[in-house]
């Protein structure tokens, strides 16, 4: 298994540690020569989501990511993230966006604290919210997989998983592990 982490702005390398803690190896996805490169799922990481729309702009990334998701690919977006896969965006100045989950999310809505949680279906693990945004709306699709204090806070739809907290930012791997179940599902429904 290979996942490409996108490497325009944000926290590549802690992605890159716990998805090593997995066995599972990746790579920076910086330009479009390293779309060249095969892998299996995505992760779009935590950081400044206007700075990273710029980015994947000027690298022509947004395009080719785009289809990727729309083609099945699995993707985690963490943060900023989930704010580039929103397709609507409330109070956000995010010049382009994937647009791919049927979300609705309004940015820094939430202050920056640590805390445990519920995540699908363990009971307790830790979440690190930096400014975090909100889930404030969704389709009928889209399965709710943490709430904190009130609000929505992970979601995923088919091959979109999406947090508002950044679960590189702890030692924690319960979120990739769960990505990584999701991109195993992938890749058997592609080899058969």
């Amino acid at each position: 298994m290979m996942i490409a982490v996108v490497a325009v702005q944000g926290a590549v390398r802690e992605h890159q540690n716990l998805l090593s803690r997995l066995g599972i190896e990746s790579f920076p996805l910086e330009d479009q020569e390293g779309l060249k490169r095969p892998f299996d799922g995505l992760i779009l990481p935590g950081g400044d989501s206007s700075l990273q729309s710029r980015r994947m702009c000027q690298r022509g990334l947004m395009e080719p990511v785009r289809a990727l998701i729309h083609e099945g690919m699995p993707v985690l977006g963490t943060c900023s993230g989930m704010i580039l896969m929103a397709r609507q965006l409330e109070n956000a100045d995010v010049p382009y966006y994937l647009g791919t989950m049927p979300i609705t999310v309004r940015r820094r809505q939430l202050p920056s604290f640590q805390t445990n949680g519920a995540f699908a279906a363990l009971r307790s693990i830790p979440m690190r919210f930096v400014n975090a945004p909100i889930i404030t709306d969704m389709d009928p699709e889209v399965e709710i997989l943490s709430l904190t204090r009130g609000e929505v806070t992970a979601a995923r739809c088919r091959n979109q998983l999406v947090t508002s907290f950044h679960p590189e930012l702890t030692t924690d791997t319960s979120v990739h592990h769960y990505f990584k179940i999701m991109v195993d599902g992938w890749r058997r429904r592609s080899e058969s």
